[in-house]
């Protein structure tokens, strides 16, 4: 839901409109669904369903219409909602593969062509590749992203494998808008995201084809990946990030099981750090995220000391070293509580740390054995940097 209060006053306005809006769509999407499903394909097909896809409020505008090549047997497409594959069905025949989630006849009704994810990545590759040279079969819409985005930061980083399938690809860049309701929440099913769109006033997929392009000789897959992705990058006005689909996952799963913070329990450094994260480029993008994982180590380190080793070494296990064979020239972070006073002059001292398995007495308060809890925890962190 949107966080201005003037937009979501409007959502709150539109609401009523937007369910008895939902409920027309879905009778209309039976129908659409009917149509797809009798008509063989052809272009007569794609243009009725693209107007019936209107009606729903899923509308397409391509760019460069023109550039795309029908020789080309592999499209890479950035990813940003879970039907991606449909609308671009909806300009020129293609197949998608269904590497995760349903088979049999849910895949089917989605527009996906299923394959035996079971047998393994390698198989997979194999069974494409041969797809890919069979003479007569639409080209393969692939998106190496391996998981959808918002569309408006940057794009995941791509996976080289679909780049094995064949030596030359067509770039698509995809951009999708929405008013009031976000794209592509996190943790929520294609059916749900169904819904929202019908939701919706309209949804509005901007496809613009980009010219092919070759892997040269002597560049590697990753490296193929990696041009690719700064060509939809730079055409989306995106970053080109290094974050995986593993890194986004990581992410919710820890978005999920994060404890709420009292007021006196947030470091004003973590503060800074996200500030920090949002203005910077790819590089350093990475040289934070290193420097929050040595951060949760040593957490009494100031941050700009973090990313200045972090700078020499590009290494966290090495700057961790450093700064605790350095600990005594090291200054040290003020806090604004003496929640971890036992461990203040934990760079200034070579005395060994008193370890407290409990405390003195049990807090009648639940900030009191959050304090206990915490102290407890910096001892163990000091006998574990010993």
């Amino acid at each position: 839901f949107p966080k201005d209060a003037v937009v979501l006053l409007l959502l709150l306005v539109y609401f009523p409109v937007g369910i008895c809006l939902m409920l027309i769509r879905i009778f209309i999407g039976v129908h659409v669904f009917l149509v797809s499903c009798a008509l063989p394909e052809s272009f007569v097909r794609r243009f009725i369903v693209r107007i019936m896809c209107s009606v729903l409020g899923m509308h397409v505008r391509q760019k460069n219409p023109r550039s795309r090549d029908k020789n080309t047997k592999l499209y890479i497409c950035s990813h940003v909602t879970e039907f991606d594959h449909n609308i671009i069905n909806l300009l020129t025949p293609c197949s998608t593969p269904q590497l995760e989630g349903s088979t049999g006849f849910v895949c089917w009704a989605r527009g996906f062509m299923e394959i035996h994810a079971a047998s393994g990545q390698g198989a997979i590759g194999e069974s494409l590749q041969r797809y890919c040279s069979t003479e007569g079969t639409p080209p393969l819409l692939l998106f190496p992203e391996e998981d959808t985005t918002n569309g408006r930061a940057g794009l995941l980083k791509f996976s080289s494998w679909p780049f094995t399938l064949t030596d030359s690809i067509q770039p698509v860049a995809l951009r999708v808008t929405r008013p009031l309701i976000a794209l592509s929440t996190p943790e929520s099913s294609w059916l749900m995201e169904l819904l929202w769109t019908f939701f919706a006033p309209c949804t509005v997929y901007h496809v613009s084809w980009l010219p092919p392009v070759s892997r040269q000789d002597g560049e590697s897959m990753q490296e193929f990946a990696n041009k690719v992705q700064e060509l939809l990058a730079s055409e989306l006005g995106l970053v080109s990030t290094k974050i995986t689909k593993a890194d986004k996952a990581e992410h919710i799963k820890r978005k999920r099981h994060s404890v709420p913070q009292t007021s006196t329990s947030v470091r004003p450094a973590s503060i800074g750090l996200g500030f920090m994260v949002q203005s910077l480029g790819t590089d350093d993008h990475r040289i934070a995220k290193m420097a929050q994982q040595v951060k949760d180590v040593l957490p009494h380190v100031p941050l700009n000391v973090i990313a200045k080793d972090l700078a020499k070494t590009n290494c966290v296990d090495t700057t961790i070293t450093n700064l605790l064979e350095n600990k005594e020239e090291t200054p040290m972070e003020a806090t604004g509580t003496s929640t971890f006073g036992p461990s203040k002059n934990i760079y200034a001292s070579d005395s060994a740390p008193t370890i407290k398995p409990a405390a003195k007495s049990f807090g009648r308060s639940p900030t009191d054995r959050h304090l206990s809890f915490q102290e407890r925890k910096e001892a163990l962190y000091n006998f574990a940097r010993r």
